[in-house]
């Protein structure tokens, strides 16, 4: 990676966020912010030549000059009847985003059950700002990824989630980022940090979302989320990302588990032009479990790429991962998924799946597994399969009465169900079919038909044990 002129325009704007900031956070903020930033200036944006970047080309993306959204886009910006009503999930616990503050005002607000905290990053700086430091910035590494020192060195606000030891929360927590709908193109970096205690338990969602709008300006995402999983604590975390076609949505995920815990991850993305994704998940301690599940349905010229690493680096610990994606028009789409097992990390068992559908001929889908393996008392599997649609499938469907249409949008709803079937919290599953099936609705009847005439059998491309 090589600095260039494209990051100049960062680097004038952290001159304006340090002099408007100054004064006002801790030292160790202030240090953690320039050693970010320095090191954005070393690394530079990546480019194709870069193997965990080979199938990406950001190259569209560093050539906008982005701003920082304004601070004033908050709630007077936003009609009140809108995302956040539509987005909304019964029975959860909400905290609200729009331009990248939180919108207290807008912020559903119901009584907290004993030993949960959610508030703001900008309000728990504020409060607490010594436990912050124990944890912010201490676990998504920006030593080697550009992105992720480009969010640390502007983080300013997100979700800031405790729970305390044996607590269990009922309730979902529902992260809703919003974009706002500047007539420039702006920048966001939203940070997260979730800190679980032993043997507390909860569901959380983390959602981004762009609103519709005759403006046509190009956004950038770009967030991370720090999550602390203690002694046999469990966690379900669903990521759902259905920003808007002008937009650039970078985000990085990292977990880690403490002994015994539990994190079940899923994964959905929909929207954005270019959308990246990378999920870490470190078994930190010995009998941890992790799950990783993920679908992600593209069309247009969308490009989607997921990335994920499971980290095995104590023994007794088990992961299973499985990955979905849908792929039509001229979409391009890369999964890269890789597991690490340590030295020391005897008895693990880890398992691995990546699946793939293409509905039409100028769809393309890049699929990594990989194993990397330095104990010899383990068990792991890793394989990849990409196809079409089943045309005999299609026949049956087609001969009691079916359409075309309807036949493919069946198939491929019950492929992408696999993946949405394993959400536990049913508001949000059932959402989440919605949206599959109005995401297959974008697509031309021309496309429909070429796609599913094709027909194929869905074949192994990649497969070791």
């Amino acid at each position: 990676m090589i600095a260039g002129k494209e990051q100049d325009i960062y680097f004038k704007h952290f001159a304006e966020l340090e002099k408007r900031r100054a004064g006002k956070e801790p030292v160790w903020l202030d240090k953690t912010r320039k050693a970010a930033l320095d090191r954005f200036a070393e690394l530079g944006f990546p480019t194709t030549r870069i193997e965990e970047w080979k199938y990406t080309n950001v190259a569209p993306l560093t050539r906008i000059a982005f701003r920082p959204a304004p601070e004033s886009s908050a709630a007077a910006d936003l009609p009140r009847s809108t995302k956040f009503e539509s987005a909304s999930i019964p029975d959860s616990l909400p905290l609200y985003f729009f331009g990248g503050q939180c919108v207290d005002e807008l912020t559903p607000r119901s009584a907290l059950p004993a030993g949960v905290r959610i508030s703001s990053l900008r309000q728990a700086l504020s409060a607490n700002p010594g436990l912050l430091e124990q944890h912010l910035a201490r676990y998504a590494s920006f030593a080697r990824k550009p992105f992720v020192a480009l969010n640390t060195a502007f983080m300013e606000d997100g979700a800031f989630i405790e729970i305390s030891k044996d607590v269990i929360l009922d309730q979902p927590i529902h992260l809703l980022f919003v974009a706002t709908t500047a007539a420039e193109p702006v920048v966001g970096h939203p940070r997260n940090l979730i800190l679980m205690g032993r043997g507390s338990q909860a569901t959380i969602i983390e959602h981004y979302s762009g609103l519709d709008s005759e403006n046509k300006a190009p956004y950038f995402t770009n967030a991370v989320t720090e999550a602390v999983v203690g002694e046999n604590a469990k966690l379900e975390y669903i990521k759902e990302q259905d920003e808007s076609e002008q937009a650039f949505h970078i985000a990085a995920l990292q977990f880690m588990q403490e002994r015994s815990s539990s994190v079940h991850t899923h994964s959905f993305a929909f929207g954005g032009g270019l959308a990246r994704e990378e999920i870490i998940t470190v078994l930190d301690g010995e009998g941890a479990e992790a799950t990783l599940n993920g679908l992600f349905v593209t069309n247009g010229r969308q490009h989607a790429d997921n990335h994920t690493t499971i980290d095995h680096a104590k023994p007794h610990c088990s992961s299973r991962e499985l990955y979905k994606g849908v792929l039509d028009g001229k979409s391009t789409g890369v999964f890269n998924g890789k597991i690490i097992v340590r030295k020391d990390a005897q008895k693990t068992d880890s398992k691995q799946s990546n699946k793939n559908l293409l509905l039409s001929e100028d769809s393309v889908i890049n699929t990594k597994p990989e194993l990397e393996i330095f104990a010899d008392d383990v068990k792991c599997t890793h394989g990849a399969t990409i196809g079409q649609i089943d045309a005999e499938a299609i026949f049956y469907l087609r001969s009691r009465g079916i359409g075309l249409e309807e036949a493919r949008s069946m198939l491929t709803v019950a492929f992408a169900n696999d993946v949405i079937g394993k959400v536990k919290f049913e508001p949000l599953r059932n959402r989440l079919q919605r949206a599959v099936v109005d995401k297959l609705a974008e697509n031309p009847a021309a496309e429909i038909r070429n796609a599913t005439e094709r027909g194929g059998q869905v074949s192994v491309l990649h497969e070791e044990h």
